[in-house]
């Protein structure tokens, strides 16, 4: 597992998921925004931390009754209460939202024990009350059946695929208020200064726009003078 530094995770915080997304294709990655997933509610800020993983698999009948929540080592319980600080939990959910991954109760104790955000390419029962806790929250829609009734959390921890994105444990998770994207830890870094940078010439652009000017040659930049504009209104701004 590559370490990634809190100036990289400080980075991440300030671009967007669709700048990264082309910061990867680059790259050759296509497939590392996590399909059919939406903020419960927005935040207005980026989540980012490493991922730590649950995968739920298909229930079988006599394996998944209501006791199987007296059980202390139940996996579900479990990945709550050991993701780390920090971390964002990630839930392979089969893309099902037919059945809920996880309650505002559980959701609740991972923001407590310091979770930095929680995805699943599922649904959330009590969606409403998660929208409503100070940490990021990503699903398909609400859900209120538990998720005894369709699938069995099975695996802490281990590489999975979340709205068909693969996720390993470790890689750093970017979530803000369109979608999420899942960049591998080993490349967190040049991604993270990359799509800095590129943030900096769409903003510039954007301004441009808004004062009217046109498209070609502008973005993306081909004209040297819109290169000589740019860096003079880095200056200017301190980008």
């Amino acid at each position: 597992m590559t370490d990634v530094s809190n100036e990289t995770l400080d980075k991440l915080r300030t671009v967007s998921v669709a700048t990264l997304a082309t910061a990867l294709y680059k790259r050759g990655l296509r497939h590392q925004v996590i399909q059919d997933v939406r903020p419960v509610k927005p935040k207005g800020r980026n989540m980012v931390g490493p991922a730590f993983t649950l995968r739920y698999m298909p229930a079988r009948e006599d394996r998944n009754q209501l006791v199987e929540f007296r059980n202390p080592d139940h996996p579900q319980r479990v990945a709550i209460e050991t993701c780390p600080a920090g971390h964002v939990l990630v839930m392979d959910s089969r893309k099902n939202a037919t059945a809920a991954s996880a309650g505002d109760i559980l959701i609740t104790r991972l923001m407590k024990r310091g979770g930095e955000g929680v995805v699943t390419d599922g649904g959330f029962r009590d969606a409403m009350n998660i929208g409503e806790l100070d940490m990021p929250a990503y699903h398909s829609r609400p859900s209120s059946p538990t998720n005894l009734t369709i699938n069995e959390a099975i695996d802490i921890n281990v590489p999975i695929g979340c709205g068909d994105a693969p996720v390993f444990p470790g890689d750093i998770v970017v979530g803000d208020d369109d979608s999420v994207i899942i960049i591998p830890a080993h490349l967190a870094d040049e991604v993270a200064d990359e799509a800095v940078e590129m943030t900096a010439y769409e903003d510039f652009a954007l301004e441009q726009v808004q004062s009217g000017a046109p498209i070609i040659g502008l973005y993306p930049a081909t004209k040297d003078e819109n290169l000589q504009k740019f860096a003079i209104w880095r200056r200017e701004n301190n980008r």
